[in-house]
């Protein structure tokens, strides 16, 4: 189990690293302007992300002899599709939010997964799970509140509050996807339709304001796709190591992280009610998960 905690705490650091040198990128923080970093679109960033895992992904298919386009091809379109507008926005909504605020919308998404596979996969939703999600959606409201607090350290613009929320969904879409798939399709396979329908999408974008990376943004660029990769490979070793139920609640120390972060580097300094309605978010995450678990157990 150790190992598994282990694996998803270096994953949890290499996601958080990859958020903030997409923050770092946006060009709208001091940060930023300290590096004299070029502000870059989203759709800029998923490109070289994607660009970075197309051919670690295609290398290792390649290299393993397995079929490129896979079996399950409505299923994996529906991951890819899923995943790109999922991965676009939440870039997006780095940009526009504060760090702390982005990351723990993005949270939600195991709560639309239990929606979802409820519609999808004939789950059965029980009742304490419906009110964890009713009580994380108020966490969501408490967020909101920031911008009507006194002497508020930041603005949060409810528009991309919602694009949060709907990143989180499409993200959900994604997840549910995969577990259609993991009987058909290798993980490697299931990877690459990512990034083999962001390529084409994201590439067509930038046409239109290409931003040409100079000196030390390229190694940047790099490191976004590198350590996302990696951060994958680690939470997919994670959940095979180790009882899910145990190492969930490791996975959300990112959220600590993320304002650390975003405190101290953005100088995003959030009041205490919004930081309160973030927790109530991952508290209901996390017990939604662990509870889903153990009926699965039970059955």
């Amino acid at each position: 189990m150790l190992l598994g905690i282990r694996y998803i705490l270096l994953s949890g650091l290499s996601f958080i690293f990859v958020n903030f040198l997409v923050k770092l990128l946006s060009g709208n923080s001091e940060a930023s302007e300290y590096f004299h970093f070029e502000s870059y679109g989203a759709h800029e960033l998923v490109f070289f992300r994607s660009l970075v895992s197309f051919a670690i992904s295609a290398f290792v298919i390649k290299k393993k002899k397995i079929p490129f386009f896979g079996n399950n091809k409505p299923w994996l379109f529906v991951r890819g599709i899923a995943g790109v507008i999922a991965l676009t926005i939440f870039f997006f909504t780095l940009q526009n939010l504060p760090l702390a605020v982005a990351s723990i919308l993005q949270y939600l998404s195991p709560i639309f997964t239990v929606i979802l596979a409820a519609l999808i996969l004939k789950e059965k939703i029980f009742k304490l799970q419906w009110i964890l999600i009713l009580l994380a959606f108020c966490g969501v409201i408490l967020i909101a509140f920031e911008n009507f607090l006194p002497e508020s350290g930041v603005q949060i613009n409810p528009l991309w509050m919602i694009l949060g929320i709907v990143s989180a969904f499409f993200s959900a879409i994604a997840y549910v996807a995969i577990v259609k798939l993991k009987n058909t399709d290798k993980p490697i396979t299931i990877v690459l339709y990512f990034p083999m329908l962001a390529l084409p999408f994201t590439g067509i974008w930038c046409l239109f304001d290409f931003v040409t990376p100079v000196a030390w943004e390229w190694l940047v660029l790099l490191l976004i796709g590198v350590f996302t990769q990696i951060a994958q490979i680690l939470m997919t070793k994670a959940l095979h190591t180790a009882d899910t139920a145990k190492i969930v609640p490791f996975q959300y120390l990112g959220a600590i992280y993320a304002i650390l972060i975003g405190w101290f580097v953005f100088d995003e300094r959030l009041n205490g009610i919004p930081i309160i309605g973030m927790f109530i978010i991952i508290i209901c995450v996390i017990l939604n998960t662990l509870y889903q678990h153990k009926m699965k157990s039970n059955a």
